[in-house]
C-alpha cells in the first residue's frame, strides 16, 4: 500500500502541534507519534489518487519557473507524471559559502579612456584603449615587427599588455554568418578567458563589451527526455552559432568542502562540480586555494543540460573583475547554430581532457550520448 508523503507529514504535524499545546493545556489528548499512520490516515491514503499529488508537485514547480528572471522557461514531460525535485532552488547569481571571497570591490576597474560614442557609439570597439581587456588575448595579426618585440619581452617579464591591440570577443555587427553579440571565432574555437566590461566604465551600457552579465535572454524548456538520462534542455529559438544560452550558477565552496560533498555523493556527484581553476596556472593558486561550484541543489536552467561527446554547446569562463582570478562565471554559448527543439548539451570533460574510447575503468559511469564518436564513459 502507498501512503503520500503529504499525508504522512500532514499527520505528523497535527500531531506534534497536539503534543505542543497539550504541555500548555493539560485537558488537551495527546497523540502518540509511533501509532501513525493512523486507520484515519489509512483510509484516505487508500482512495487518494497519487496522481493528484503529482498534480501539485508540478504546479508548484511551474509557479517557481515562472519566478526566475529572463524569457519565460517551460516545463515538458509526455513520458509519466514526475517532476524535478522541489529541493531544487533558482538562484539569480552564485551563493558563497563559509570560507568563499570575492576580490574586494575596489579592486574592480572600469574603462575610462572608452567613451560610448565611440566609432559606431558600440563603446569599446578599440581595444588597445579598453582597460577592462588588460589580461585579454592579444590580436598579434595586428602587431607591427616593432610593437611584436614589445610584446614579447612583456610577456617575458610579466609586463601589462594594455596598448597592445585585443582580441574583442563579441561581433559588433550582423552579416549573413555573423549575429551582433555572438563569440568571433577566436574565442569561440579557443578556450581563451573572456573579459566584459563593467559598471564602473565609460562606455556606456550599450557597449558590445557586456553580454553575459545581462543573463539569460533566450526562451528555454525543461524536458524529460525519456531516453535513460532524465531530464534535458533545449531552446525554444533558434540559436546562432557563438549566442550566448546562459551561466552555471550555485554555490561556490572551497576544495575542501568540495571533496567531502563528492565522497558523501559518490561518482554522479561529480558532474555538478566544477572547478573555477581557469587561471591556476598562470596565479600560481594551489589546489586547496580553487573554489569549485556546486549546482546539484542551487543553480539556474543549465543544471540540467546533458553530456554529449559531440555537444552544440561550450562552456567559458567570463570575467567582470580582472583582477579576481578566483570567481568568474561559466557561459554557455551554441557552438554551431542550432534549430529550436534540439537538446542543448556539452562536453562535462574539457576539451583538452577528453580521450578517445577506452576500456571501462573501474566504477566508471556509463554515457549515454549516443553520439557517433561516444567515448563510452563519462568518468574516466
Amino acid at each position: 500500500m502507498y501512503v503520500p508523503s503529504t499525508i504522512l507529514y500532514y499527520g505528523f504535524t497535527c500531531a506534534l502541534n497536539a503534543n505542543i499545546k497539550q504541555a500548555q493545556d493539560p485537558t488537551i489528548a495527546i497523540i502518540d507519534t509511533r501509532s501513525l499512520p493512523t486507520e484515519d490516515m489509512i483510509r484516505t491514503a487508500r482512495v487518494s489518487k497519487i496522481e493528484t499529488t503529482n498534480i501539485l508537485i508540478r504546479a508548484e514547480y511551474v509557479r517557481r519557473l515562472g519566478k526566475v528572471a529572463g524569457k519565460k522557461i517551460h516545463l515538458v514531460n509526455v513520458h509519466d507524471y514526475t517532476t524535478p525535485s522541489l529541493r531544487f532552488s533558482y538562484i539569480p547569481e552564485y551563493v558563497l559559502r563559509e570560507g568563499v571571497y570575492r576580490a574586494d570591490p575596489a579592486t574592480q576597474e572600469g574603462c575610462q579612456k572608452c567613451k560610448p560614442d565611440m566609432g559606431r557609439s558600440i563603446g569599446c570597439e578599440y581595444t588597445q584603449k579598453c582597460g577592462c581587456l588588460e589580461y585579454a588575448a592579444v590580436d598579434q595579426v595586428r602587431l607591427t615587427p616593432e610593437t611584436k618585440k614589445e610584446y614579447e619581452k612583456a610577456l617575458a617579464t610579466g609586463g601589462s599588455l594594455l596598448g597592445f591591440p585585443k582580441r574583442f570577443p563579441y561581433f559588433t555587427g550582423d552579416t549573413k554568418r555573423q549575429r551582433t553579440g555572438t563569440l568571433v571565432s577566436f574565442y569561440l574555437d579557443s578556450r581563451n578567458p573572456i573579459y566584459e566590461c563593467n559598471d564602473r566604465c565609460g562606455c556606456g551600457p550599450y557597449c558590445r563589451n557586456k553580454n553575459v552579465q545581462f543573463g539569460r535572454q533566450v526562451e528555454l524548456e525543461i524536458f524529460k527526455t525519456g531516453s535513460g538520462r532524465g531530464w534535458g534542455l533545449r531552446c525554444k529559438e533558434d540559436l546562432f552559432m557563438g549566442q550566448f544560452v546562459d551561466t552555471y550558477r550555485g554555490e561556490v565552496i572551497t576544495d575542501a568542502e568540495a571533496t567531502r560533498r563528492e565522497q558523501a555523493g559518490g561518482m554522479m556527484k561529480a558532474s555538478y562540480l566544477y572547478n573555477l581553476d581557469k587561471h591556476q596556472e598562470s596565479e600560481g593558486l594551489a589546489q586547496e586555494d580553487i573554489y569549485v561550484v556546486d549546482g546539484e541543489f542551487m543553480g539556474g536552467p543549465s543544471k540540467f543540460m546533458n553530456h554529449s561527446c559531440e555537444p552544440n554547446c561550450r562552456q567559458y569562463t567570463v570575467s567582470y573583475n580582472k583582477h579576481d582570478s578566483r570567481i568568474y562565471d561559466l557561459a554557455f554559448f551554441a557552438i554551431r547554430d542550432i534549430p529550436a527543439g534540439e537538446e542543448l548539451t556539452f562536453d562535462y570533460l574539457d576539451k583538452e581532457e577528453a580521450d578517445e574510447e577506452v576500456d571501462a575503468p573501474e566504477g566508471a559511469v556509463p554515457c549515454l550520448c549516443g553520439t557517433a564518436k561516444c567515448r563510452k564513459w563519462l568518468w574516466q
